[in-house]
């Protein structure tokens, strides 16, 4: 069975940093490019970062270019966001799964808040 278990949200002021976590299990997380996605309150969930799967490139949605850096452990099978100079509009509930339009079940989230 797959599964994501997303951790390390929570609750910071603006300028803070997060780091959160991604375990992965039941499938061959080393094969797959993964992505990090976020979702707003009444807001569609959206594409944050991707990485390859030997992790040697990533990709970044604008608005988070220069805060987020993406990485992963294939050996842990566990995948990184590290987010910096975090912002009021950063706030959602964040996700990974894989960076292809074909999707594994969505695990629970992790909540992140940035607020004044």
């Amino acid at each position: 069975e797959v599964q994501f278990v997303e951790s390390g949200g929570g609750l910071v002021h603006p300028g803070g940093s997060l780091r959160l976590s991604c375990a992965a299990s039941g499938f061959a997380f080393g094969v797959y490019d993964m992505a990090w996605y976020r979702q707003a309150p009444g807001q569609v969930r959206e594409l944050v970062s991707s990485i390859s799967n030997s992790g040697a490139r990533t990709t970044y949605v604008d608005s988070v270019k220069g805060r987020f850096t993406t990485s992963r452990d294939n050996g842990k099978k566990t995948l990184y966001l590290q987010m910096n100079s975090l912002k009021p509009e950063d706030t959602a509930v964040y996700y990974c799964n894989r960076a292809s339009a074909v999707k594994y079940m969505w695990g629970q989230g992790t909540q992140v808040t940035v607020f004044s």
